[in-house]
C-alpha cells in the first residue's frame, strides 16, 4: 500500500512547479469561477494502470469541490479507448490539476506497462524481474509501486534497506572482495540480507561459499550465467544484471538467474497516452 505522506509529498511538488507564483493563468482569464465543467480520463494505448491514487490526489488537492466516477482500479489491463475516471466540479480547478494528473498516469502507466512486457517475456522461467535505484528523483516510492502494479519486484527501495556490495566499494577496499565482504557481514545485524556484485567467474568462484544472501552477477554471459547456476550454493539468490532489454531477458531468464534488475523500467519508460475529453 502506498505511504499517503509519499502521494503528497509527490502532488505538492507537482502542483508548485506547475502552478508557480501566479497559479492557471489561463483558466483563470478564460473562465467564470462558477463555470462548471465534466471530462473523462480516456487510455489512448492498450497497457496497465497505475498512478490512479496520485491523480486523485492531485485534483483533490487543488480543489476539494470536485467529484470522480472511479473506473478501473491501479493494476488493471486497459484497452485502448477505456474510461479511467470522470471528474466533475469547478472547471478552473479541473483544468489547473489537468497536465499534473495525466502526468502522473502517463508516466506511472507507462512504467507499469514495461514492467508487465519484462515479465511476460520470461513467464516461462522462474526468473523475476526486478527494478533498480535508477530512478527519477523524488518519484522513487511512486516508480517502484508502479514495477510492483506490471509484476515485478522493487528491489531495494534506498541505500538503508540492505548492503549491496559494489565494485566501487571493493576499489575502496583495496580490491579485496572477500575482505569487504566479510567485513560487512561481521558488522551486519542477522536480519540484514547482504548481497555481493562480480564481474566475473573467478570471483563468482571467491566469494560463492562465504554466505552472502545473494550475488549480482553484473553483465555475465550467457554461458557464464549457465555456470555460476550450477555452481551455486544452496539458498543464493543469483541476479543478474546489466545491458538487459526485452530482446535479451528471455535468454537471460532461461539460464537459471532468479531475478533480473532492469533500470530501464524505471529511467526509460515510455509515456503512456491517456487524454481528458471535456463534455
Amino acid at each position: 500500500m502506498l505511504p499517503p505522506h509519499m502521494i503528497t509529498v509527490a502532488v505538492n511538488a507537482a502542483l508548485a512547479e506547475d502552478m508557480g507564483r501566479m497559479g492557471d493563468l489561463t483558466s483563470r482569464h478564460c473562465l467564470p469561477v462558477n463555470a462548471k465543467a465534466t471530462g473523462h480520463i480516456v487510455a489512448r494505448q492498450d497497457g496497465v494502470l497505475a498512478g490512479l491514487p496520485y491523480a486523485l490526489a492531485t485534483f483533490r488537492a487543488l480543489d476539494p469541490r470536485l467529484s470522480f466516477d472511479l473506473g478501473p482500479d491501479d493494476g488493471q489491463m486497459l484497452a485502448d479507448g477505456d474510461r479511467v475516471l470522470t471528474i466533475s466540479g469547478p472547471a478552473q480547478s479541473l483544468f489547473a490539476a489537468e497536465r499534473v494528473a495525466l502526468n502522473f498516469l502517463g508516466h506511472l502507466s507507462g512504467v507499469a506497462s514495461l514492467t508487465r512486457k519484462y515479465v511476460e517475456a520470461v513467464a516461462h522461467t522462474n526468473a523475476r524481474i526486478a527494478a533498480t535505484r535508477k530512478t527519477l528523483p523524488g518519484l522513487r516510492t511512486a516508480q517502484k509501486y508502479a514495477v510492483e502494479l506490471g509484476g515485478g519486484l522493487a528491489h531495494r527501495y534506498g541505500l538503508d534497506d540492505a548492503i549491496l556490495i559494489k565494485d566501487n566499494h571493493i576499489a575502496a577496499h583495496n580490491g579485496d572482495l572477500v575482505d569487504t565482504l566479510t567485513r560487512a557481514q561481521a558488522q551486519a545485524g542477522h536480519l540484514t540480507a547482504i548481497e555481493i556484485e562480480v564481474d566475473t567467474l573467478d570471483q563468482f568462484r571467491q566469494i560463492k561459499d562465504r554466505h552472502p544472501h545473494a550475488i549480482l552477477l553484473d553483465n555475465f554471459s550467457s554461458d557464464d550465467l549457465r555456470t555460476a547456476v550450477a555452481e551455486r550454493p544452496d539458498c543464493v539468490v543469483l541476479e543478474a544484471s546489466g545491458g538487459v532489454t526485452l530482446e535479451t531477458v528471455a535468454a537471460i531468464a532461461e539460464t537459471g538467474v532468479d531475478v533480473i534488475s532492469v533500470g530501464a523500467l524505471t529511467h526509460s519508460a515510455p509515456n503512456f497516452d491517456f487524454g481528458l475529453d471535456v463534455i
